[in-house]
């Protein structure tokens, strides 16, 4: 498939207003082309171009999309149909609301292979056999239930089965691992590649993690506001990457090994479309640390490196000679001890206490055995004290957290809050909502879709309306602290990216100021630039407020960045906990070996996935 010099107009409210600028790029059959950038960067869009799927009020002007002897852009409507889901498949970033909740697995999946022409039974056996594939356990059950009995992150593995099922041609891969484990995530990269040695699949693996496309990707497009900023090996890139934007993005990742140091964050945000027709030159010269007078004159063009044969191409006035201070001595890189020993001493009174906690889900039937998905948890929380807790999708992470926040009732065991235990009666909830706050991993379902973000922000202050100055104040202040641009705060969550939404749903929790935040993968949906701006953001509020924070998250460097401790838990237990330096450096269960080896490694020359972890 060959895009080649796509540009995608809004006509409302500005005519003629480029969203996709001079977009070019080339997938090979068996191989793979990542696309990186932050939320609102053209990732999506592109994919919506490719699919037929602009929003009202978008067109296609000029360009032309090559997939085998066709061009998707003038092909008839029918013939485009046939493509889709056949040939070419998609991966989408929220599966759970890709998913049918009244339909179950099993419906839907057999469902989308029966339009492919299969039969009943020949649809059922392909589903069983490509969820087994995927790692979910018991495929054949899993058809039976619906996508809100099952983990985010086991829903995600419904939709790659789906996407794969038909062996299609070319699969785009919109943020499909975002939400994955490690080790799942190493056996869907191992998968896709199996498939593409088969098959000879192309894929287009849709990012915001630049050190994870360069070990899965061959070629990388590193996109900003609608256009390319620079292009060429994936490998070459990460080892030397050109453009102050990429840099950016590599210097914000946190790492699993080596020193630790404050994360940069770049300042700002991407440029809303409707700030696109003011954007003047380089569109990320307002972020940018090296801009100069140069950078609003004209929109820089593509050079080349010199490096890799031509194919290294940078958008950057500055050339491959631009120097870009990040993380110098004595600034953004100076090592920071709150993020690598938890500095803040815990108070010798435990905050929250978990003694020997259960949670048994019944069998469907009378005489059947129930799901154990909390299996004698004890744990204490202190003030300022940091504690992640890490485990593949369905190992029990979000039923601890919906335990400890009053949503789930407990089979066994009790939870204490300073000292005083907690029950499910009204009067509890109100003092465990008063100091507990629980931001929720699927930020679409956790907002209402007809409140403006303002309001999202600031709903628990809604009990003072005649504080009007001070909500919208608080409202502003919360935005800017989680990188939303100030227009945001008019605009409902159906209109913002995913990324976006997980921002308001982190500063809606963080508006009063919680002993307490329950943050389930509070930071897998978002940029890595504005991930490093939230992890920073919570230092400074354990620093300053002593703010507790139970962390839940697949990404075992985003726990080594943030806190002093953790736990693995696998298959509702807890089978591995300590300070959590020692627990990565020196693991004593295999399960948390397998873990660690299933991150990708900083080095892109060492082999990964690793078998192991496949």
């Amino acid at each position: 498939m060959i895009a080649r010099n796509r540009d995608t107009h809004q006509g409302q409210p500005s005519a003629g207003m480029e969203v996709l600028r001079k977009i070019s790029f080339n997938v090979r059959r068996g191989t793979t082309l990542a696309l990186v950038g932050e939320s609102g960067a053209g990732k999506s869009m592109i994919g919506k171009v490719i699919a037929r799927q602009l929003p009202s009020g978008f067109e296609v002007t000029e360009g032309s999309i090559h997939f085998g002897d066709q061009d998707l852009l003038r092909i008839s409507s029918q013939d485009h149909r046939r493509l889709l889901g056949r040939r070419i498949a998609f991966i989408p970033q929220e599966p759970m609301t890709a998913l049918n909740p009244v339909l179950t697995i099993g419906q839907q999946f057999m469902e989308h292979l029966q339009r492919l022409g299969m039969g009943t039974q020949e649809a059922r056996t392909r589903a069983i056999e490509m969820l087994d594939e995927v790692r979910l356990p018991q495929p054949e059950a899993m058809l039976n239930r619906y996508a809100f009995q099952i983990s985010g992150g086991q829903c995600q593995r419904v939709m790659i089965a789906m996407a794969f099922a038909s062996n299609p041609d070319l699969v785009i891969s919109d943020e499909a691992t975002t939400a994955l484990d490690a080790s799942t995530q190493a056996h869907i990269i191992t998968l896709i590649r199996k498939l593409q040695a088969r098959r000879g699949t192309g894929v287009i693996f849709v990012t915001h993690d630049l050190g994870l496309a360069a070990h899965v990707a061959r070629d990388l497009v590193v996109l900003y506001a609608g256009e390319t900023m620079e292009t060429g090996p994936a490998k070459a890139i990460f080892k030397r990457a050109l453009h102050p934007y990429t840099l950016a993005l590599q210097r914000a990742n946190p790492e699993l090994s080596g020193p630790r140091r404050r994360l940069f964050s770049l300042p700002g945000s991407m440029p809303g479309l409707s700030e696109f027709p003011h954007l003047q030159g380089c569109r990320f010269a307002p972020r940018c640390a090296v801009s100069d007078a140069r950078c609003a004159q004209a929109v820089p063009a593509m050079v080349t490196s010199g490096a890799q044969g031509g194919q290294h191409m940078v958008r950057c006035v500055h050339g491959h000679a631009a120097p870009y201070p990040i993380n110098s001595p004595g600034e953004e890189g100076e090592p920071t001890q709150v993020a690598a020993t938890g500095a803040l001493a815990p108070s010798p009174t435990p905050f929250l206490q978990i003694r020997h906690l259960e949670k048994t889900y019944p069998g469907k039937t009378r005489g059947s055995a129930g799901t154990h998905a909390v299996s004698n948890v004890s744990l204490d929380i202190a003030p300022g004290e940091f504690i992640g807790i890490v485990g593949e999708s369905g190992s029990g992470k979000s039923t601890l957290a919906k335990l400890i926040m009053g949503l789930e009732s407990p089979s066994g065991g009790q939870i204490f809050l300073n000292g005083q235990p907690l029950t499910m009666d009204a009067e509890q909830q109100r003092r465990r909502i008063e100091s507990i706050q629980m931001i929720f991993q699927d930020s679409r379902s956790a907002l209402n879709p007809r409140r403006k973000v303002r309001s999202l922000l600031t709903q628990s202050m809604e009990v003072h309306p005649n504080l009007h100055s001070a909500i919208e104040a608080r409202a502003r202040q919360l935005a800017a602290d989680v990188g939303l641009a100030a227009d945001m705060l008019d605009a409902y969550p159906p209109q913002m990216s995913g990324g976006q939404r997980q921002r308001v749903n982190i500063g809606r929790a963080l508006c009063e100021l919680p002993q307490l935040l329950v943050a389930d993968e509070i930071v897998s949906g978002l940029d890595v630039s504005v991930q490093a701006q939230i992890l920073n953001l919570l230092l400074a509020l354990r620093k300053e407020h002593k703010i507790s924070l139970l962390l839940i998250s697949h990404d075992l460097a985003v726990v080594r960045y943030l806190c002093s401790r953790m736990l693995v838990m696998h298959r509702g237990q807890v089978v591995e906990q300590g300070p959590t330096e020692q627990v990565l450096a020196h693991p004593q269960h295999p399960y948390t070996r397998s873990l660690i080896r299933a991150v990708p490694p900083a080095d892109t020359a060492m082999p990964w996935p690793q078998e192991e972890a496949a």
